[in-house]
């Protein structure tokens, strides 16, 4: 009999705290297959953040640490130095890495430390209450502004992979979508990159997944996608916004 699906090497068999739909399961399994084909599982340590993947050791079968909230680009910037010969990445919602996070990860960039960041925009505060977050579109509705987003309130959604490509130290940011097959196999090629990237010792490298939240969304997963395809890629469009110099 042939098996439907099987467990990406790298993933553990517990079920996951993510909501139905929610397609940080996704990011999830992409990045372990990725560590799986470049055979550096047992190479690499990743950083969980404080949000929706505060629990992301349970389902990442490599090392792992957790971070204080919005601090995980300083943990793993101490990791990457005193292990110069492992991967590291840090694995971030907007709520950590745009919000509380934010002197964190520019500055990161800023000194080109040479781990990956890989950074989940949902538009929202998933974990704590569907709270609106610097990435949340102009007119969307959360807990936090019930009647939508103004500009005049709370200014225009940060763009953050634009932001850090400003900075000499970012070697590389790319900003993907989960929400249909092509672009999933878009973002697991960004995911290889930016390893890439760092493998080479090139800089600092980010890659922005576009994420749903259909719980906080207030959305059935399905229509999640389409609100994602329809509302945040035109705002945060996709693509690499820069590229890594000398990649081999």
């Amino acid at each position: 009999m042939t098996p439907v699906f099987t467990y990406t090497k790298g993933m553990t068999e517990n079920a996951t705290s993510y909501c139905p739909g929610c397609t940080h399961g996704i990011a999830n399994r992409i990045i372990m297959e990725v560590l799986d084909e470049m055979g550096m599982l047992g190479n690499t340590i990743g950083v969980g953040s404080i949000g929706c993947s505060v629990t992301i050791h349970q389902f990442m079968d490599i090392d792992m640490l957790e971070s204080a909230h919005g601090r995980a680009p300083a943990v793993a910037s101490g990791i990457r130095r005193a292990q110069p010969d492992k991967i590291v990445f840090t694995y971030q919602g907007d709520g950590d890495l745009s919000s509380i996070g934010t002197g964190e990860i520019v500055h990161a960039a800023h000194r080109g430390e040479k781990f990956t960041t890989f950074f989940i925009n949902n538009a929202i505060y998933g974990m704590t209450g569907g709270q609106m977050a610097p990435t949340t579109l102009i007119g969307q509705k959360t807990t936090t502004s019930p009647e939508g987003r103004t500009v005049e309130q709370a200014g225009k959604p940060l763009r953050i992979s634009e932001m850090l490509a400003s900075i000499d130290g970012a070697a590389y940011i790319e900003r993907c979508a989960l929400d249909s097959p092509a672009h999933v196999r878009a973002a697991k090629r960004a995911v290889r990159k930016a390893f890439e990237v760092q493998l080479q010792g090139l800089g600092f490298g980010l890659v922005e997944f576009l994420s749903t939240c259909p719980s906080n969304w207030g959305l059935a997963p399905k229509d999640a996608l389409v609100w994602l395809r329809e509302n945040m890629i035109p705002y945060y469009p996709l693509g690499v916004i820069k590229e890594p110099e000398g990649l081999k």
